[in-house]
């Protein structure tokens, strides 16, 4: 236990009318009755050690993947990385590194296809070479991250460029995480970070850039422009691409690579959405970057041109297209993020209309998603009530609860911490919050329930509350689990194949169903 759960923990246990003497005997009972063995504090010793191990090689790789991917694209080039690696101990390493590479497509399947490592295959394929070696894993893997931190050169000037261009791609992702399930902050941090690097290192060419998102209508495959730049947006936004229209951005899609048109005037199959410019006017370079999720599925496309460009010569260089590239793999991010917060509302959804009709003693629950701040600092965005006639209202525009500034609800930053129930009383209300877990057990949401002048629920209520919370928590760890990079997606009941959000609250009745059928 932490010790924010070891003090939750004894808070629910002693509970709220309890005198303070009472406490201290409860306290000097623990003190003289807790006693842990040698072993049990050699091994407790032991897993502090290996947990600050893990953390302190994820961090160096992860600052090595960065020295790499100096470009801030996202991902390294995995024949690039094996011709350095083919020279690590003087090229006698070879048949490690083609075990290790087979182990590695096992593991993510779509590198034969793609040819490109994330950040997290990049740690793992270390990890795997280090593994086939014979010797210390540990110091191979030291002796691996010196020899790769040695082969790539950054200048300075390129060292500033590369950081730079990372703060405006977290920009992006911090969007995603603190504005609720709203893509527009994500949208408008795109657009500024594209907009920033054209100022800082891009000759203040003057360029549009939108992004199309796939569409299944009528069994009709289309590009839909849900964002662009300020002056496109009459032109360009809500507007739609059909694989019948002129254009390239299928082509891109198809071919799953950037697209790259120098001079739009000569190449005949482009689609122009402002109609009013006149022909003569329509030239400049044109470039279409396919989106891609974690399993490198094309879902959009990015699109940037310089047809505004007064200077009609402007063309994308090679390091401003990586960049982009890198745009594109931090929007993933942010876009996918939303969608699983949105996913994680529909099982929430769902769930409380589940209960409902079997729990008329819980007057009602306010869900709450956590958005992370500085120093653990979290701040928590109201997105669903429900009272007690069932009746739901579902948060757009969520409000926003800051610790400190909300001493009443106390109890559910406590929750947040500790990552446990909580139970409490307000103006002689009773509450019971609890947490929705991430993978790694730190707290995704709440579920603060209030059970107004009771104490505690009716016997069959509390058995029907577990069991939707345990199904909740399935679900959102199943919505979790198929985001990951090296996890394909797995269908149980036929609805789950229809591919929008809805799916989400199937899961709850998915896991509520295979719960009966192991009970029968």
């Amino acid at each position: 236990l932490t010790l924010p759960q070891f003090v939750q923990i004894m808070d629910n246990f002693v509970g709220e009318d309890i005198s303070l003497s009472t406490v201290k005997k409860l306290t000097a009972f623990i003190k003289g009755e807790y006693k842990q063995t040698e072993e049990e504090k050699k091994k407790q010793l032991e897993k502090v050690h290996r947990m600050s191990h893990v953390a302190q090689r994820k961090q160096l790789l992860e600052a090595l993947f960065e020295k790499w991917d100096s470009n801030a694209c996202g991902s390294l080039v995995l024949e690039e990385v094996l011709a350095v690696l083919s020279m690590f101990k003087g090229g006698t390493g070879k048949e490690a590194l083609t075990k290790a590479k087979e182990r590695l497509c096992s593991r993510y399947p779509q590198l034969s296809r793609v040819g490109k490592l994330s950040s997290k295959a990049f740690q793992t394929f270390l990890e795997l070479i280090a593994s086939e070696f014979t010797g210390n894993e540990d110091e191979t893997i030291d002796n691996l991250v010196s020899f790769l931190t040695t082969s790539v050169e950054q200048s300075h000037t390129k060292s500033l460029q590369s950081s730079a261009r990372r703060k405006w791609l977290q920009d992006i992702q911090q969007a995603a995480e603190t504005r609720g399930t709203s893509m527009e902050p994500v949208y408008k941090a795109v657009i500024k970070a594209l907009s920033q690097d054209m100022e800082a290192h891009g000759n203040n060419k003057r360029i549009s850039a939108y992004i199309a998102l796939l569409e299944e209508n009528q069994e009709q495959v289309l590009l839909r422009y849900v964002a662009c730049t300020a002056d496109d947006a009459p032109y360009v936004l809500n507007q739609v691409l059909h694989r019948d229209m002129n254009g390239v951005s299928f082509a891109a899609i198809d071919r799953g690579k950037p697209i790259y048109v120098p001079r739009v005037q000569l190449h005949g199959n482009i689609h122009f959405w402002n109609s009013d410019r006149p022909v003569e006017e329509r030239k400049g370079s044109f470039l279409v970057l396919p989106l891609y999720d974690a399993h490198w599925r094309v879902f959009g496309i990015l699109g940037l041109d310089t047809l505004r460009d007064q200077c009609h010569k402007s063309i994308f260089l090679t390091h401003e297209i990586t960049f982009y590239e890198g745009v594109c793999h931090a929007f993933s991010k942010a876009y996918h993020h939303i969608c699983m917060r949105e996913n994680v509302l529909e099982v929430a959804a769902t769930a409380l209309d589940w209960l409902y009709p079997r729990t008329p003693s819980i007057h009602t629950v306010t869900t709450y998603l956590v958005a992370p701040g500085k120093d653990k600092n979290h701040a928590l965005c109201k997105v669903i009530t429900t009272d007690n006639t069932g009746q739901k209202e579902i948060h757009s525009s969520p409000a926003v609860l800051l610790r400190g500034e909300n001493l009443l609800r106390d109890y559910l930053f406590k929750c947040t911490d500790s990552s446990e129930v909580t139970l409490t009383s307000v103006h002689g209300e009773h509450h019971i919050a609890v947490p929705l877990h991430d993978l790694s057990r730190q707290t995704l949401g709440i579920f603060d329930i209030s059970i107004g002048q009771h104490k505690k629920l009716p016997p069959q209520e509390q058995k029907d509350l577990q069991k939707m919370l345990k199904m909740a928590q399935a679900a959102c760890s199943e919505i979790l689990q198929r985001s990951l990079e090296e996890i394909q997606p797995t269908h149980v009941l036929e609805a789950e194949h229809v591919a929008n959000v809805r799916h989400a609250g199937i899961l709850f009745h998915r896991f509520m169903l295979q719960e009966l059928r192991e009970c029968v």
